[in-house]
């Protein structure tokens, strides 16, 4: 028998973001015609042929920011339908929603802050607009793994580099120029490891500006909804409760920083008991088992990637979505 959630578990869902892709991932899951019918609609919003990049495009295709952003997030969206038939019910099972970088326009769909078919226009807007600013300069990333926390950070602030993701214990990626990135390869610090990224320029950094510029202007034509689950913001780890606050966060996430840990943090807090991660996943999954081993409380994770996991996922999901009347009783106490 499935053990079905109690008083006090937090089921959070998660939506991965740019690099977590590889060749052939969506594959499996257009065997399911309903899948296939809505990503097709999807990749039609998009303008992209998504079943192509997601089935035959090699890596450095679907490498292309232009691409992989717009296929990253319709997975997610499609995958989520797939996992919440009704979403009506899924609003009530799932405790709050984060994405990580372009993976935040997911999960604002998913919230109901946006429409799938808004979050489609704006990826394929964001994906274009950073590909462009990306060509006006010679950046790009590295993620430094290891060393002291602190000493990671002065080092980058020393070679005039930004940490434009912060993703918890161990793990900074630093964006900047080629040249300054290479200076910084050249002095490391202590016990850190360095690991080029295969990205295209210097994301979450001022140098993205002129993309802000261009999806806030669309923005400002999209028509908001209050979320109907918690939303935790990559620019702080706060819970936004506001639909035009979610979008307004999200444009300017493009040129600053991601604080991935305090979105853990805040997960923490909320008192997650179980972590689901959308297609294609692994990254988030891997960095919150790092991030709560040992904690005093318990998070399982999982790691959903083809359809024949859809089952165990829902079995999760029953695990750790606290009972509708006592999600009632902790909505009225609250």
């Amino acid at each position: 028998m499935t053990r079905q959630g109690t008083v006090g578990d937090m089921l959070i869902v998660v939506a991965p973001g740019q690099g977590s892709q590889t060749p052939g991932f969506v594959a499996p899951w257009l065997e399911d015609p309903t899948f296939a019918t809505r990503f097709e609609w999807l990749s039609s919003v998009a303008g992209i042929d998504l079943t192509h990049a997601g089935t035959k495009a090699d890596a450095d295709e679907i490498r292309a920011t232009d691409i992989a952003q717009p296929l990253l997030v319709a997975t997610g969206l499609v995958a989520a339908l797939a996992l919440f038939p009704r979403p009506s019910e899924a609003f009530g099972q799932v405790g709050a929603v984060a994405g990580h970088s372009v993976g935040e326009l997911a999960a604002a769909a998913g919230a109901g802050a946006i429409t799938a078919e808004q979050a489609m226009v704006l990826v394929r807007e964001r994906g274009r607009a950073m590909a462009q600013a990306s060509a006006a300069a010679d950046t790009s990333m590295t993620a430094v793994l290891g060393g002291d926390r602190e000493a990671v950070l002065a080092s980058l602030a020393a070679f005039g580099l930004t940490p434009a993701n912060d993703n918890g214990p161990g793990q900074i990626v630093a964006a900047g120029t080629i040249e300054q990135l290479a200076a910084f390869a050249a002095d490391p610090p202590a016990g850190a490891r360095l690991r080029p990224l295969q990205v295209a320029g210097a994301f979450h950094t001022t140098h993205m500006q002129s993309a802000v510029a261009h999806v806030a202007a669309l923005a400002a034509a999209v028509s908001t909804h209050t979320p109907r689950t918690r939303f935790i913001s990559n620019r702080d780890g706060q819970v936004v409760t506001d639909g035009a606050e979610v979008l307004d966060r999200i444009v300017g996430q493009i040129a600053g920083p991601v604080r991935w840990d305090l979105c853990l943090a805040s997960m923490r807090d909320l008192g997650v008991t179980g972590l689901l991660e959308l297609p294609p996943a692994g990254t988030l999954t891997g960095i919150a088992k790092r991030y709560f081993r040992g904690a005093e409380q318990p998070v399982e994770t999982f790691s959903l990637n083809t359809p024949d996991q859809l089952d165990e996922a829902r079995e999760f999901v029953a695990r750790h979505a606290a009972p509708a009347a006592a999600r009632r009783e902790s909505e009225v106490v609250a």
